[in-house]
């Protein structure tokens, strides 16, 4: 290696260096962009729709979503914390009711029932020295104790909670209200050859982001009515709770409805005399999830890029490794749109367009440049295609102004352009070799 490809390579590592410390602020500027990204797509209907300056529209669409949040807020968060506060006194109730239930059993009586020659139950399990099922249930509750504990430990700062929703905020309305600026800006940071490639790839993540952020919240309010009625049949206590905790943790797949039943099911040991409803809950939550997740879900996310299961399990837990919480909410648009740059830029530019060449000359090739005249020019890259990929920011800004027909040309050729630009860019190497 040269002393240049050194320094690059030394500059590579220090910049995933730096990034790798502003880890958090860099997943607080990704919600940030999630949010702008569906703020942005209101604005552009309400311009397209009532034909008023996007100044005007964003301010519009800021005053609709700070009225309706502080809607829905004041009519939804006091009914919440309050039933929330209850369930937090009748999940030890029930833990206490399964000791009892425990308790009751009397194995000495179904042995009486049972033939001579049946081995004794009681004696069995006491062979087998299984560990009470109150005692589990005592361990559960601790370990569930400890992961929100762990939870909370990291909303444990208000200050620190305060300023992070206000930097989300800000940087929210500073993207919405130029974000062909910030567009730009990234760009700039691709080599000028690829600009116009990383302009169509960011637009297909912002169609992806807003697939997954419309399919989500349709989800969760499918997920969160379902579960309500069913609470509701079943005589289940604190059904808003319920019901409203199933729609948030919607947005954790494999994890959210794991950690929703939970609290249902420790209320609804409380009945005793109805010892079959907890099973009762059970079943409800297993059903409601596979309505949603093999009919619900493809229905409304069919234009989004599907996530194996296996890959979406992983992604979560490597976000919440190396993020937290918080990455373990934005696992699966941090994966989506790491599957979209995989797959256009990785992939398709780069391993679909791998031409394999031999390490030795063949013969015919030596015979080929032993035929060339000495005189033949070098191959050098079209000036028509050196104007098209300047880097003037005056160029990205024209990236959406440029010709129809053009565009749809290169839509019905889309090699031709990666082939042009693999072949400039070989010969501006051997320009300077």
């Amino acid at each position: 290696m040269k002393l240049f490809d050194w320094i690059g390579f030394l500059c590579l590592v220090i910049s995933l260096y730096i990034l790798w410390e502003f880890r958090e602020i860099l997943l607080l500027l990704f919600m940030a962009i999630v949010l702008a990204t569906a703020l942005n797509s209101i604005v552009r209907r309400l311009q397209q729709r009532l034909s008023i300056p996007r100044g005007r529209a964003v301010l519009v669409t800021l005053g609709t979503v700070t009225v309706g949040g502080g809607i829905l807020t004041a009519l939804i968060l006091p009914p919440f914390i309050d039933q929330i506060l209850e369930l937090g006194e009748l999940i030890p109730k029930g833990i206490a009711a399964v000791n009892t239930w425990q308790q009751s059993l009397r194995i000495t009586d179904l042995d009486s029932q049972l033939p001579d020659w049946f081995p004794s139950v009681a004696e069995t399990l006491d062979e087998l020295e299984l560990p009470a099922v109150g005692d589990m249930v005592q361990q559960v509750g601790t370990i569930i104790q400890q992961v929100f504990g762990n939870f909370l430990v990291f909303f444990s700062s208000t200050g620190a909670i305060v300023l992070q929703l206000l930097l989300i905020i800000v940087l929210t309305i500073m993207m919405l209200a130029d974000p062909s600026g910030y567009r730009n800006l990234l760009l700039l940071l691709f080599p000028s050859f690829y600009r116009r490639r990383a302009d169509e790839i960011l637009t297909k993540c912002e169609e992806i982001l807003l697939a997954w952020m419309g399919g989500v919240f349709l989800s969760s309010i499918f997920v969160a009515t379902t579960c309500a009625i069913g609470l509701w049949l079943l005589r289940i206590d604190l059904v808003f709770a319920h019901a409203l905790l199933a729609g948030i943790f919607n947005i954790i797949p494999n994890i959210g409805p794991t950690i929703s039943v939970i609290f249902p099911v420790f209320v609804a040991l409380i009945d005793i005399n109805v010892p079959g409803k907890a099973l009762g809950v059970i079943l409800l939550y297993v059903f409601v999830q596979n309505v949603e997740s093999y009919w619900f879900s493809p229905m409304v996310m069919r234009h989004q890029v599907s996530m194996l299961p296996a890959a979406t399990l992983l992604a979560q837990l490597f976000f919440a490794k190396f993020f937290g919480p918080v990455g373990l909410v934005l696992a699966l648009p941090l994966a989506v749109v790491s599957k979209v740059w995989i797959q256009e830029a990785f992939i398709r530019d780069i391993l679909n367009q791998w031409r394999q060449t031999p390490v030795w000359p063949t013969a015919t090739a030596i015979d080929q440049s032993s035929d060339q005249p000495s005189d033949q020019p070098s191959d050098q890259p079209s000036d028509q295609l050196i104007d098209q990929l300047d880097d003037s920011p005056e160029t990205i800004g024209s990236l959406e102004a440029s010709d129809a027909s053009e565009s749809q040309d290169k839509r019905e050729r889309p090699g031709e352009d990666l082939e042009a630009i693999a072949e400039a860019g070989e010969g501006i190497n051997h320009a300077d070799e």
